[in-house]
């Protein structure tokens, strides 16, 4: 027997390894080396079994073994089906919920009967984005969503820039042939303000305020908020501070008051922001105002930064108690800038109401391209006022002037007294900001958009050498002061052009813009004026364009041109 267990021990290892393999023992593969010669003998087959059983021979010894299957091998089991795989549905997106307040256009007025107009500058430009963000869709903007002054606006104007912050404006006047009504004039106001060198600019103390609720759970709402705040936190000096207030359901401080020199502590708590839940807005803003005010800068700039898509709906979502809220803060010398994102349920109403409010500028941001621009490239702008409350009052010369309509700033208007008095709230104007603002005049003895009345006092003959059209006049207070200050300048022959062509070229393009507006809310006084000649416009005065806005502008028009009036749902 010991001699024969060499076999056995060998048989058994064999037969394991099959086993693991998963190899039945016949069909072991062929050795490859040389083996000793075998000689297989099949014997009769036994009636109960399914093998025949032959004599192998090696090396002289004989064993019985198992030879081929006397039938083919039953086939393997069937593999379970495997179920088809069909993409996961779309996230939840709303549409059609975008909110805005639904203002009624700027109508003419009649000089000898409202011969000032008075009204905030608006350097917000959250209207041009949205519009283009609708347009890169191929949808029409809503009308209400077109505030003309916020398209004009969003281009920077190479006009002069003021030589000191004593006096932090430079004034530009022009006057000109209107495009699309024969015997109408243009009157372009432009101001630049005195542009902040970095080192000389105030520490800022800022608290990000960040929507995380589940409306902000898509790719561009949270996810594009923490790419644009951690691009605007590589803006700031190491001598600025970043906390963060993040609302869903609730409140909480993410982060508290951190020196920007430890920006890696201030991205690592914006990466680890998620989304979900519901939107405790109110709470949210009293939180990062209580954190600012812990952190006040009495030097400095206090800003709370709201990043949001505005769909407050838990705790205070009434607008007039938001902005009675932010309007005491804006007191105490905390102010409230809004960032917009997403669309489908953006509250564009609430979000104006919040930073005209709270003395702060409302942007949308579409794209990375877009925060670029408005944290990065303008991030002076953005954070560092150089004026407050400024407005502005025209007086036009009835002598000259037979109507005038502002184009845009119907949410700026101011009343006649409002100008003098420094109690009343106006706009800011960042660091080297440019704002400029469009009256459309008829002249005495030109086309009139409102008839005489039968029984009213008979119109004056027009004066030919009437030598003003009008006188601007400019309020503003220095960052740190509440009595106010005048700049004024006439608008007189010395700066008409008498062809549309002959207009200074930055003067022509925001003339295409705001037409370009006119018509994308209906076009109540362009008369035939179309894209096309928008178009003409633009390409005609797009000038230097380092940053492309002009060229993207260009691209907006042609899109327009073709795309639908509502989004199919």
């Amino acid at each position: 027997m010991p001699r024969f267990l060499p076999f056995v021990v060998t048989g058994a290892m064999s037969l394991a390894l099959l086993a693991c393999a998963g190899q039945a023992p016949h069909e072991m593969a062929a050795p490859t080396v040389n083996a000793p010669a075998e000689e297989i003998v099949v014997s009769s087959q036994r009636a109960d079994s399914a093998y025949a059983y032959g004599a192998r021979k090696t090396n002289g010894l004989t064993r019985m073994e198992p030879a081929a299957p006397a039938y083919a091998a039953p086939p393997p089991p069937p593999m379970l089906a495997v179920p088809e795989r069909r993409p996961w549905p779309p996230a939840y997106h709303d549409v059609g919920r975008d909110t805005f307040a639904n203002k009624e256009e700027n109508r003419f007025q009649i000089v000898r009967e409202q011969p000032v107009s008075t009204f905030s500058i608006d350097v917000d430009t959250a209207s041009y984005s949205f519009v283009r963000a609708s347009l890169n869709q191929n949808v029409l903007p809503q009308p209400a969503a077109v505030r003309p002054e916020e398209m004009i606006n969003y281009f920077p104007y190479n006009y002069a820039a003021p030589r000191s912050i004593v006096q932090p404006f430079t004034t530009h006047v022009a006057v000109f042939p209107s495009p699309w009504t024969a015997g109408r004039k243009i009157i372009r106001i432009g101001i630049r303000g005195y542009a902040v060198q970095r080192a000389a600019r105030p520490r800022a103390n800022l608290v990000f305020l960040i929507d995380t609720s589940g409306s902000m759970n898509e790719p561009n709402k949270l996810p594009l908020v923490k790419q644009s705040l951690s691009m605007l936190v590589d803006q700031l000096d190491p001598k600025d501070h970043v906390a963060i207030v993040t609302y869903a359901g609730s409140a909480g401080t993410a982060l508290e008051p951190t020196p920007a020199r430890e920006k890696h502590r201030i991205l690592e708590a914006i990466n680890r922001l998620g989304a979900g839940g519901s939107t405790a807005g109110a709470e949210g803003i009293r939180q990062a105002y209580a954190l600012a005010a812990a952190n006040m800068d009495p030097a400095g700039v206090n800003r709370v930064m709201l990043a949001t898509d505005g769909d407050f709906n838990v705790g205070i979502t009434n607008a007039d108690e938001l902005k009675g809220f932010v309007e005491r803060e804006r007191g105490k010398g905390i102010f409230l800038s809004v960032l917009g994102f997403g669309m489908g349920n953006y509250n564009d109403a609430l979000m104006q109401a919040l930073a005209q409010n709270g003395n702060g500028a409302a942007a949308y941001i579409d794209t990375i391209g877009e925060a670029r621009k408005t944290l990065v490239e303008e991030a002076n702008s953005t954070l560092f006022p150089i004026a407050r409350d400024v407005k502005i009052q025209v007086e036009f010369n009835p002598a000259a002037v037979a109507e005038y309509r502002l184009v845009g700033y119907e949410t700026r208007m101011l009343n006649r007294e409002d100008f003098d008095n420094d109690r009343v709230d106006a706009g800011d104007v960042g660091s080297g900001q440019t704002v400029t603002a469009l009256y459309e005049i008829v002249p005495v003895g030109g086309p009139r958009a409102i008839p005489d009345l039968r029984y009213g006092p008979a119109a004056k003959a027009p004066v030919i050498d009437a030598g003003e059209y009008g006188f601007v006049k400019i309020r503003y207070k220095a960052p740190k002061s509440d009595r106010s200050q005048l700049i004024a300048t006439p608008i007189n022959r010395a700066v008409e052009f008498a062809r549309f062509e002959n207009a200074p070229q930055d003067a022509r393009f925001a003339t295409g813009v705001a037409a370009f507006a006119e018509l994308l809310r209906g076009g109540r006084y362009g008369g035939t004026f179309g894209y096309d000649d928008v178009l003409r416009i633009a390409l005609a005065a797009r000038g230097v364009d380092p940053f492309g806005y002009r060229g993207e502008f260009i691209q907006l028009v042609r899109a327009a041109k073709t795309a639908a009036a509502m989004q199919p749902l």
